[in-house]
């Protein structure tokens, strides 16, 4: 029933003001949301929904429902005929015209808005979206700026979205009837946006008194989707006032074009690319709204916003699904200090710490490091973990969230901030500093002991219940002293351990250790970091990478001095080629092997690095039967790092591979030829660009008919677009960072939940 008590079933359309909470069976998530926003008063352009029931009326009153249905009854692993059943789907719901009176309702409730002169957004709005426990992306299609001539056309392209080849497959593989799934479109104005971006009411990760401001220039898709760096403005809930206002370099924003009238993106003027956007009465504005939807809801918001000229408004507003009781009351108990600031950088590694600098600029300076210091450098390396581990803090020159600093201060529990610019410039050994991993600053002075937080755990739940999904998701773990902390976790097992940290860290080449110390030694160094975890976490597998470093990492040790120099290491002398040209130092990791398992480590598992086609597999696989080692009774795989290796996954899973892992920083890189430590084209660095995803999307469904289980062990595993989008396609496992496990866990749990139940509605 809606708001004036009429059946929502037999009303083809519904506008946002008849809305209430209860029609979301009717009106999808999306349109329930926005008629609560507006029946509280808020201030949401007007729009209607076409219902579920509308949808539902077009395909029975017609008579494509048998064909359309009788369509997608296929074999899910035949590949030709998902193909062939997205495209008879599309063509039924798009070739069929829309029966004359629901049309002319529809256009009739586009006319009452403005008019009929009106730009709408034409949204699918699934009826699983935007549960109270829980925030789902739209799964279907979304088109901007349509007018009166294309949107009838545009609601059947959202209602043929539920027949996209992923859909059809989930369904059927889950045994679902496809004539149970319903979909409603919201027909929204347009706001063409000056300014716009997210809020958050409280902390999305701890849970602190504080709203979180993102505000960029013209269309909120811009900011939402992560083309640009958006300005940040944190303001206390309790006093009001704004305590940091970060404004970014924008560089993008995305807008109508007044002749074509479809959203673009333009370069943004020169003065206002470094312009502040949000003046302190917008601010005020927003604080307000968001406090009102939070009072409304009864619970923390996350809500997306436009300002035209002086008028704000509510686009979308949804729980914060992140925090926990735990974290917000521990963060809540944590205070935050420091002095005046000294500098500004990312904030890589949660928590803060405080403590004496000391400028490290050589290997041979890490012996200054003490416990307790703030280590601050231009970059970390492997070899600087001994020293990281005894600071209290991090601070580098460069780098990002993907660098070395930020994994392991991650791992450690230790506060980063990477990238700050001129932090080995602008401070000197013993000055005492602040450094709060999550704003990203370094400020004068140190803070009370008991404001200090000691590690990201602080401000996460303890001994968490692990939900239980179908999709395992497992931890990275760089450095074996990590695999207390990331056991703790609940992880299914290590996605990825590195070997190179176990012998980089001793700041020794290879060759040199074994020249010093002798091969069992070395043999030995090998088997001890890989017990530690493997301890750990047994029985849950810990996948093991061989070594895998860059000439230029080598370079810098004792006995580096033989190293090649390379133009661009990381496409050069690295991964498997190198062990395939070094056999005797591959043996040495191989003999590290066979010893574990012959101590009965059979949870202990192999992964190549760098392969790009079945002969690197193959010659990998002959060295390990070389080595006492039979591939028919271990588990062993690669990873997928180049365009090659996921074009050639066939041929490796005919060759005998057991798993493939995707390494999502490199495969990026090498696809979209982007380094990603390189600031003139970073911003370009994408792991969410569609050629990323469908090389990714395509080595999942080739290793499901051969049977070789997928994962991904890089950064991006870590994120939850990527990890919806992987769980969608099928993926196996997903490898994450320490301190992002139990977040992937529950976006695990939600995506798999979804996937269910728009597969039963």
């Amino acid at each position: 029933m809606t708001a004036d008590g009429t059946d929502s079933l037999d009303t083809p359309v519904l506008w946002l003001d008849e809305i209430r909470s209860d029609d979301i069976g009717s009106v999808g998530g999306k349109g329930a949301s926005l008629g609560e926003m507006t029946a509280a008063g808020l201030p949401v352009p007007p729009g209607f929904v076409v219902t579920a029931g509308t949808y539902r009326a077009f395909i029975e009153e017609t008579g494509i429902d048998e064909e359309l249905f009788d369509a997608v009854e296929i074999d899910s692993d035949d590949s030709e005929a998902l193909s062939g059943a997205e495209a008879k789907a599309e063509e039924l719901i798009l070739e069929t015209e829309i029966p004359g009176s629901v049309r002319e309702d529809i256009l009739a409730a586009y006319d009452d808005l403005d008019d009929g002169e009106a730009f709408v957004a034409v949204r699918s709005s699934a009826t699983a979206e935007d549960l109270p426990s829980a925030s789902f992306a739209g799964q279907q299609e979304t088109f901007l700026n349509i007018t009166r001539d294309d949107l009838i056309e545009r609601i059947k392209q959202c209602w043929a979205s539920l027949f996209t080849q992923r859909a059809i497959y989930y369904r059927n593989e889950q045994g679902f009837d496809h004539d149970i799934v319903d979909i409603a479109v919201v027909v929204q104005r347009m706001v063409e946006a000056d300014k716009s971006g997210v809020m958050f009411t409280s902390h999305p990760s701890t849970g602190k008194p504080k709203i979180i401001i993102e505000a960029a220039w013209g269309l909120g898709e811009a900011v939402v989707s992560g083309a640009v760096s958006p300005d940040n403005y944190v303001i206390d809930r309790e006093t009001g006032e704004t305590v940091e206002a970060t404004v970014a370099d924008k560089k993008l924003m995305m807008l109508k074009d007044e002749e074509t009238g479809e959203t673009v993106e333009r370069a943004v003027p020169d003065d206002k690319r470094n312009a502040r956007v949000l003046a302190d009465e917008e601010l005020a504005k927003l604080v307000e709204l968001g406090e009102r939807a939070e009072t409304h809801y009864d619970e923390p918001q996350d809500v997306e916003w436009a300002i035209v000229g002086d008028e704000v408004f509510m686009l979308q507003s949804r729980p914060i699904t992140t925090i926990s009781e735990e974290s917000a009351a521990e963060a809540a108990a944590n205070g935050e200090g420091g002095g005046d600031l000294i500098l500004n950088g990312l904030g890589a590694s949660p928590g803060i710490a405080s403590g004496p600098v000391r400028i490290v600029r050589k290997l041979d300076q890490l012996d200054k490091v003490g416990e307790g210091d703030i280590i601050v450098t231009e970059m970390t390396t492997p070899d600087m973990v001994p020293a990281m581990k005894r600071a209290s803090g991090i601070i580098t020159d460069e780098g990002g969230m993907t660098s070395h600093a930020a994994i392991v201060a991650r791992e450690l529990g230790a506060p980063a901030v990477v990238g700050a610019g001129s932090a080995t410039e602008q401070l000197e050994d013993g000055r005492i500093v602040t450094i709060d991993g999550d704003k990203g600053s370094v400020t004068e002075g140190a803070v009370e002991p008991d404001e200090q937080t000691d590690s990201v755990d602080d401000v996460r739940p303890q001994n968490p219940v692990k939900p239980m999904t179908a999709t395992e998701v497992k931890v990275n773990v760089s450095i074996p002293e990590a695999a207390e902390r990331a056991a703790a976790t609940g992880a299914d097992g290590v996605g990825l351990l590195r070997m190179e940290h176990m012998i980089l860290s001793t700041n020794k080449t290879p060759e040199r250790y074994i020249e010093d110390h002798g091969e069992d030694a070395y043999v030995e160094e090998i088997v001890d970091g890989v017990r530690g975890v493997a301890d750990e976490f047994y029985p849950r597998p810990v996948r093991v990478r061989t070594l895998d470093a860059p000439t230029d990492e080598f370079r810098q040790m004792e006995g580096g001095e033989n190293e090649p120099h390379e133009h661009n290491p990381m496409l050069g002398y690295r991964g498997i080629r190198r062990s395939l040209d070094r056999l005797e130092l591959f043996g040495y990791e191989l003999e590290a092997f066979r010893r574990l398992f012959e101590m009965g480590y059979d949870n202990v598992e192999i992964m190549f690095p760098l392969v790009n086609d079945a002969e690197d597999v193959i010659r990998a696989r002959d060295l390990m039967e070389s080595a006492g080692i039979d591939p028919d009774r271990r588990n062993w795989g690669v990873m997928i790092e180049t365009p090659a290796a996921a074009l050639g996954v066939e041929a490796m899973a005919e060759a005998g591979i057991d798993f493939a892992s995707f390494g999502t920083n490199d495969l990026t890189q090498y696809t979209l030829a982007v380094d990603r430590n390189n600031e003139h084209v970073a911003d370009r660095f994408d792991e969410l660009h569609p050629a990323v995803l469908r090389l990714i999307g395509d080595t999942i469904q080739t290793c499901r008919e051969h049977d070789v289980a997928t994962s991904i062990c890089g950064q991006a595993g870590s994120k939850p677009d990527m990890v919806r989008f992987l769980v969608t396609e099928g993926v196996s496992s997903i490898s994450a960072n320490i301190d992002a496990v139990r977040d992937v866990q529950h976006e695990v749990k939600r995506k798999e939940q979804k996937l269910l139940l728009d597969s039963v509605r």
